[in-house]
């Protein structure tokens, strides 16, 4: 079988909105380390990391071996049971955790972790509302479109009331039309008149991205969060932090989070925890575990094969200090990014993110202040860099964000490989 064998097929057999990249997509039938390769044997340097989930690179020896021998041992049991994999990955989650959270609860998915922080904080705080952002993105069950505010990837009509979405920290697009930091982060600030007028007045909590991933790598500003989440439990409210992104090293700390001093309440993990196997979790204190006292199963949460893998895949990030790396191959990534900026300005509106997760905004004529969306010009971006052999991400609400997340153990030249392909793919694009 070849690639377009697997290209009809995927045209047969899956739904139609199941979308792929490309104009003519990539099979992928092998890969190692920071490569992948087609089903003809071509290379490509992998930038995407399967969205932030590769951490460790692909088939990485050491989360190998430990997935090979649990097999070999116990593939699966369900929830009913305890197991060594679940308590040992446990434990090390929790002693990983920022500020007091204790208590964990696996799921397969971002989703359901997402959805299990919203239950727990209204369960806790017995109040329903809930805060979400603007260019946010949850998942897709009907609560996780809900909490999305991203209208290319919501199905169906707000589903939950109880939802309301404050303004994106959105620098670049403004939505108040300000300049920061004269601002006096004003977005954030609104987050308490949301609440009055628009709930009442008592809030379970708010979900937020540290970086905004799907909406395209939105950074906020530094003061943001501490600003929000004063206002936050001001109201009765808890702070929860969407890590399924930004966790595990990616922006060059352990939990996006903590690049802005601010202690959640909980943390949804997924994506980066197991380098590829299915696996996410919500972490929070005692107290509130303590809230859900009706019974509960999650079938394939913390499944013996992938806390497994996602123990080696930590112990990996730590014993090869690989939020260290992040900030230093971020660093180079970030200053390649820039003075292709400084090469392409017109066309390069805005260059953003922290540590291995970074994005370029093209937009219509940054030289005259014509910030339009440019979906077409990342459209063309991304088959330019594909034909020279570099994987890249998109998002953002217009489709015009370009997201580079590399493995976490990328290499000084690979990065700089991925840079130079960059450079020829946008003067291709003259």
């Amino acid at each position: 079988m070849n690639s377009e064998d697997v290209r009809k097929k995927h045209q047969d057999y899956l739904f139609p909105a199941v979308k792929n990249f490309y104009n003519e997509p990539i099979a992928v039938s092998k890969a190692k380390g920071a490569r992948v390769k087609d089903m003809e044997g071509n290379s490509y340097l992998d930038f995407f990391g399967g969205i932030l989930t590769v951490s460790v690179g692909h088939a990485n020896e050491d989360v190998n071996r430990e997935v090979i021998a649990q097999i070999n041992n116990l593939t699966h049991v369900s929830s009913l049971y305890p197991t060594l994999p679940v308590v040992e990955f446990a434990e090390k989650l929790v002693n990983l955790a920022p500020g007091k959270l204790d208590k964990c609860f696996f799921t397969a998915s971002g989703t359901e972790a997402d959805e299990t922080a919203v239950m727990m904080a209204q369960l806790y705080t017995e109040n329903n509302e809930l805060i979400a952002l603007r260019h946010g993105y949850s998942g897709r069950s009907l609560l996780a479109q809900s909490l999305t505010a991203h209208a290319s990837w919501r199905a169906l009509p707000t589903q939950v009331s109880a939802i309301k979405h404050a303004l994106s920290p959105y620098c670049y697009r403004c939505p108040l039309k300000l300049t920061y930091p004269e601002c006096g982060v004003a977005c954030a600030e609104d987050v308490e008149e949301l609440i009055q007028t628009t709930t009442t007045g008592q809030i379970a909590g708010i979900l937020v991205e540290p970086i905004q991933g799907v909406g395209g790598f939105i950074t906020p500003p530094p003061e943001y969060f501490k600003i929000v989440a004063e206002i936050i439990r001001k109201y009765g409210g808890v702070f929860i932090s969407d890590e399924v992104q930004t966790g595990f090293g990616r922006t060059g700390k352990m939990w996006g989070i903590e690049q802005y001093d601010v202690e959640p309440d909980m943390i949804t993990v997924a994506k980066g925890i197991a380098n590829g196997f299915p696996l996410a979790a919500v972490v929070t204190t005692s107290d509130i575990a303590n809230a859900l006292t009706k019974n509960t199963i999650s079938t394939f949460g913390g499944n013996p094969v992938s806390c497994a893998a996602a123990k080696a895949t930590i112990n990996v990030i730590q014993r090869d200090k690989l939020d260290k790396n992040a900030t230093e191959m971020g660093n180079i990534l970030r200053n390649g990014l820039e003075q292709l900026q400084e090469k392409h300005p017109q066309v390069i509106g805005d260059v953003r993110g922290m540590g291995l997760m970074q994005a370029i905004e093209l937009v219509v004529d940054e030289t005259k202040k014509d910030r339009t969306p440019n979906p077409s010009a990342a459209d063309h971006l991304m088959e330019e860099t594909k034909a020279r052999g570099l994987l890249i991400g998109r998002g953002g609400l217009y489709g015009n964000a370009i997201r580079i997340s590399p493995p976490l153990n990328i290499t000084k030249s690979e990065v700089e490989e991925a840079i130079g392909i960059l450079n020829d793919s946008f003067a291709a694009m003259e």
